[in-house]
């Protein structure tokens, strides 16, 4: 008899004899780890308007487990990605990660894309105490110290938001506009934003909502430029945040606009063209082009020798892709011969600095731990060429 399927009549068994739901869950589990494989799963936009953004990340994701395999594994064992399209959709973020782990196909988690999409699975991930790894989101609001069991790389957008009024104030200008994306993500980042402004009593120009495929951005521009405002806060993202810039760009060539880590994806920067201009934008991990970052060259190394795609070797997206991988091969490095998920769970925990020469990750507490001087601005010209 196999391994696996001695774990499977062991499961079969156990729901026979009515053990109680957390002794199947944890029997169930197994089937997802082998001797010789362990499986993770990944649901992600690989179309919509993120799914450019998708497609990079996991290339920076499967590149860092190829590396990893090639080397022998995690303790002998290939780490296997399972990994699905859910296109920006929160509900089929749900639907596909429930059918997966209903599956038992999949041992953790990595990388699920979106706002609305993590708030979607996380009564499941906690309930079933399944590791996730990454999540592209910086939601303050999915923080909430009893969710053990998700780790976030990246810091909040209310750190952000927060780092992004301060420059604007140091930078003199007034009238505030705040264009925001109308999903849980822009709804969130226009409170921050609105209560950074309100704390520093700066006076705003309104706040506009832009639809998720972008399709009002030319009249919402038109909306933006008629109030004059001193520069524009960008709570966007994806191709609808590019249609908006584009016809504002238009009307309001001098305005300045600044928005988050998130609002100008890397696939969407050649597009903007000379619509970048006067563009500033948060960053929370090192410059994807950057031939003095440690990490960067590291990241870069990677792809080549995986035979990544080469259009993506200064991605931001295929970055984050690659970091969140290596988060989740340390956590299993720490969980030992025989991982469960609890084990990895506390093996993530434990991360408390993984340096890459000028940066570092970890946790401290259960709260994301980066760079110390992470958090700032770039600033653009035409056609994306940073300025600073």
């Amino acid at each position: 008899m196999s391994r696996r399927q001695f774990l499977l009549r062991a499961t079969q068994t156990a729901a026979a004899v009515g053990l109680p739901a957390w002794a199947y869950n944890s029997l169930a589990a197994e089937e997802a780890l082998t001797s010789r494989s362990i499986n993770l799963g990944c649901s992600i936009a690989l179309t919509g308007p993120l799914g450019q953004a998708g497609i990079e990340h996991m290339a920076g994701i499967k590149a860092a487990f190829a590396e990893v395999n090639a080397a022998g594994g995690v303790y002998g064992r290939e780490i296997r990605l399972e990994a699905k399209d859910d296109g920006y959709v929160a509900a089929r973020t749900l639907k596909n990660v429930t059918g997966m782990l209903e599956a038992q196909s999949v041992f953790a988690l990595i990388s699920p894309l979106g706002t609305a999409n993590t708030a979607s699975i996380l009564p499941l991930v906690e309930s079933k105490g399944i590791p996730t790894v990454g999540p592209v989101t910086g939601a303050t609001s999915l923080r909430a110290p009893e969710n053990r069991h998700v780790f976030f790389l990246r810091p909040t957008y209310r750190e952000e938001t927060e780092r992004l009024v301060r420059q604007i104030v140091d930078m003199g200008l007034k009238r505030i506009a705040v264009v925001y994306l109308d999903n849980p993500f822009g709804k969130e980042v226009l409170k921050d934003m609105v209560r950074a402004l309100d704390e520093i009593k700066v006076e705003t120009a309104g706040e506009f909502v832009l639809a998720v495929d972008g399709k009002n951005g030319a009249e919402l521009a038109d909306k933006v430029a008629a109030e004059r405002p001193g520069a524009v806060l960008l709570a966007t993202t994806g191709t609808a945040n590019t249609a908006f810039v584009q016809a504002f760009r238009a009307k309001a060539q001098g305005v300045p606009l600044a928005g988050l880590s998130v609002t100008v994806i890397s696939s969407e920067m050649p597009k903007l063209a000379a619509s970048t201009r006067g563009l500033a934008l948060v960053q929370v991990f090192p410059d994807a082009n950057s031939q003095k970052s440690v990490v960067v060259r590291k990241f870069q190394s990677t792809m080549k020798a995986t035979g990544g795609d080469a259009a993506y070797l200064h991605s931001g997206s295929a970055l984050e892709g690659w970091l969140n991988a290596q988060i989740m091969i340390e956590g299993l490095k720490n969980a030992g011969k025989e991982p469960t998920r609890e084990r990895l769970r506390a093996g993530l925990a434990g991360i408390r600095s993984l340096s890459f020469g000028d940066f570092s990750v970890g946790f401290g507490n259960k709260a994301p731990y980066i760079g110390s001087d992470a958090i700032y601005l770039a600033v653009y010209a035409e056609n994306g060429r940073r300025i600073s």
